[in-house]
């Protein structure tokens, strides 16, 4: 099996598309970025100066206090959202970027496949046991590589979970701090 020119120019034009996909879906993901900054400085911005109009309007010192301590439960819960959508964007991008990987594996391995069957059947005679032998290694690692996938998704879902209970955590403790003030 030979590889032609057509061959080359397919699959260099298929590496440019998943280049530029992947490109253009990093730059959306750096944009929804900036627009979250923006908006997350834009708002922050506006409730410090409310704030403080409202500590200048403080008649005593104890009212002052209930302010700050009122503003601890709302700060957290932004934060977590904030943190929350920061997240959204770095997984929905990295998803793009886990699917062209595995779509591109899965091409690579399909290949690799077809080369070892031709080598299979172009083997001289007398070597069957070899070719097996190198099929059976092969049907291995295919086995390994779909196990180390699997493990990996199943890492992520765990520090999906987690990041999920801390946050819950934290905006519960802020909440009691708040309530106790």
């Amino acid at each position: 099996m030979y590889i032609t020119a057509d061959q080359i120019t397919a699959t260099t034009k298929a590496n440019f598309d998943t280049a530029k996909s992947l490109s253009t879906k990093t730059f959306a993901g750096f944009e929804k970025l900036v627009d979250l900054n923006l908006a997350a400085a834009k708002a922050l911005i506006s409730e410090s100066f409310g704030n403080v109009q409202a500590m200048l309007a403080a008649k005593d010192v104890q009212q002052v206090l209930a302010l700050q301590t009122g503003l601890v439960a709302p700060t957290a819960e932004k934060a977590a959202a904030y943190g929350r959508h920061v997240y959204g964007i770095a997984v929905e991008t990295s998803a793009e970027f886990t699917k062209a990987f595995e779509g591109k594996a899965a091409e690579g391995q399909k290949a690799f496949n077809q080369v070892m069957d031709n080598v299979a059947k172009n083997a001289p005679a007398g070597s069957e046991s070899a070719v097996a032998v190198l099929k059976s290694a092969l049907a291995s690692s295919q086995s390994a590589i779909e196990s180390a996938q699997s493990a990996a998704k199943q890492a992520l879902a765990m520090a999906e979970s987690n990041v999920t209970a801390v946050t819950e955590q934290a905006l519960k403790a802020a909440a009691t701090v708040g309530k106790k003030a």
